[in-house]
């Protein structure tokens, strides 16, 4: 008999009450564990969410000053880049060395994925609501899917049209509320950040692989490093120098912008996925294009219709049914 065996054998009735007790407090910890952890990366996944979807709605405030989108955008690169380059410097000391094949993937997911993704949507969102920029990014699973059947041949399902269709539905009707408005402004503006999110699609797919073999910490420090060079470097051949002062208000918002709306977002998905897996992270995410009509509401006075609200109910319902299948 083993030691553990015998030591059992030889306990009194109190004792062994005692060590079930103990076994009972063990399991029903270990059951609780799991949960808490569940419900953290939940909370993660809603916070990053939040927190990048108004991104749209700081935008929006700054854009009340004289500033463009060259200009924005390169005050929100500037002020993120000391944090995403220590990250990237961290990252280099730990790990080997790039392959010269990475270092042009990560140069092309760089500048398409992060510059050209982000320059297209602060350029649309001169011209059209907080809440409809919001849905259009939302619809990017389905240029994922679009990509993918076009580029790799993969067939698309007859659930996946039913969802396509619902969450495109919606897009419509928050489309035709806006142009009724602003008229050719929203086609304009609507153009802009489909755009963007196209591009972002196809960083999402070019990055697949590559996330999986440096790590996503390491691959997004590098791409917004990237970015960010590209951005600043832009603004400074397009507008002169004295475009840097800027009033108080403006470079506050940046700071925001670029902490609160990019960074933290950034890392909050990333620690969310770790916790409870994709899948679930993304459906946490549904609540960005409900927080952006709020947002949009209390910060920018802008007036949510029930066809609004109707047509983000079936984006959200659409993209959750692509998620499933």
């Amino acid at each position: 008999m083993c030691e553990k065996c015998y030591k059992v054998g030889s306990l009194q009735p109190s004792s062994l009450h005692h060590l079930a007790s103990e076994v009972h407090v063990d399991s029903t910890v270990s059951e609780q564990s799991p949960h808490r952890h569940h419900w953290i990366g939940l909370g993660l996944a809603i916070a990053g969410a939040i927190l990048f979807s108004t991104k749209a709605i700081v935008a929006k405030l700054i854009y009340r000053y004289p500033v463009d989108a060259v200009t924005l955008i390169a005050f929100r690169m500037m002020f993120s880049l000391p944090i995403f380059a220590a990250i990237a410097w961290w990252q280099s000391r730990k790990n080997l060395a790039l392959s010269s094949s990475d270092r042009w993937r990560i140069l092309f997911l760089g500048l398409v994925g992060y510059y050209l993704s982000s320059f297209l949507d602060f350029l649309g969102l001169q011209y059209i609501s907080a809440g409809l920029e919001r849905l259009i990014l939302f619809l990017t699973p389905s240029f994922v899917l679009f990509i993918h059947a076009v580029w790799f041949k993969r067939p698309i399902r007859k659930a996946q049209w039913i969802s396509l269709l619902v969450a495109y539905l919606g897009i419509v009707l928050v489309f035709m509320h806006d142009l009724s408005f602003n008229g050719k402004q929203v086609v304009l503006g609507a153009g802009l950040v489909l755009g963007s999110a196209i591009a972002y699609a196809t960083y999402l797919i070019q990055s697949g692989e590559m996330v999986a073999r440096l790590g996503s910490l390491r691959l997004v420090s590098y791409a917004m490093c990237i970015s960010s060079v590209a951005c600043i470097g832009q603004f400074l051949i397009l507008r002169p120098i004295e475009t840097f002062q800027q009033p108080l208000p403006v470079l506050g918002l940046s700071v925001i912008n670029a902490i609160f709306c990019t960074v933290f977002p950034v890392f909050l998905t990333m620690f969310a996925v770790k916790r409870v897996g994709a899948a679930v992270a993304s459906q946490a995410g549904m609540i960005g294009p409900v927080s952006t009509l709020a947002l949009g509401t209390i910060f920018l006075q802008e007036q949510v219709s029930s066809w609004q609200m109707m047509g983000a109910g079936l984006v959200i319902a659409g993209m959750y049914l692509l998620g499933r299948k």
